[in-house]
């Protein structure tokens, strides 16, 4: 099995997993009005989008960045993509775990204030990491990696 191929595979699928439990805690909330429902889905969105983390992190630092294999000519607009869900992971991931937080304090007022603008940019970075993940692996070839380590003793 290829690490390079397999851990993208593994921690895609927790960020699909993460935005499934998100949909499913807000209907929860806003269909059903069942507040326990509403904090066991979101709390597993939140463990799931945290594995995905720890799992994309280990593979960026161990193994390294996979570099775009595609054309040439789509070079530019793959950069602009991956930059516009840079932003949108690392706010969703800010916005996330205010969420956590104000949700887990029973800050209610914080909490609801922020909640669909949260939950419309964790949508959005699903949506945009899926779709890297499928430039990177499913469509094009993988490009180059490296890692930390290699770096370090190589």
């Amino acid at each position: 099995m290829n690490l390079h191929f397999i851990l993208p595979t593994i921690s895609t699928s927790f960020i699909v997993l993460s935005a499934i439990m998100m949909a499913i805690g807000l209907y929860k909330m806003f269909k059903k009005r069942d507040l326990a429902g509403h904090d066991k889905f979101m709390t597993l969105s939140a463990w799931f989008a945290l594995i995905f983390f720890i799992i994309y992190l280990s593979k960026t630092v161990f193994l390294g960045s996979t570099k775009f294999g595609g054309p040439e000519h789509l070079v530019t607009y793959y950069v602009v993509f991956l930059i516009s869900h840079i932003i949108l992971s690392t706010t969703g991931g800010v916005l996330g775990g205010f969420q956590v937080f104000t949700g887990k304090k029973r800050i209610l007022s914080k909490h609801r204030k922020v909640g669909i603008f949260a939950a419309v940019i964790w949508f959005l970075t699903a949506i945009t990491g899926v779709t890297v993940y499928i430039l990177l692996y499913v469509l094009y070839p993988g490009g180059e990696t490296s890692g930390l380590l290699d770096a370090i003793f190589h």
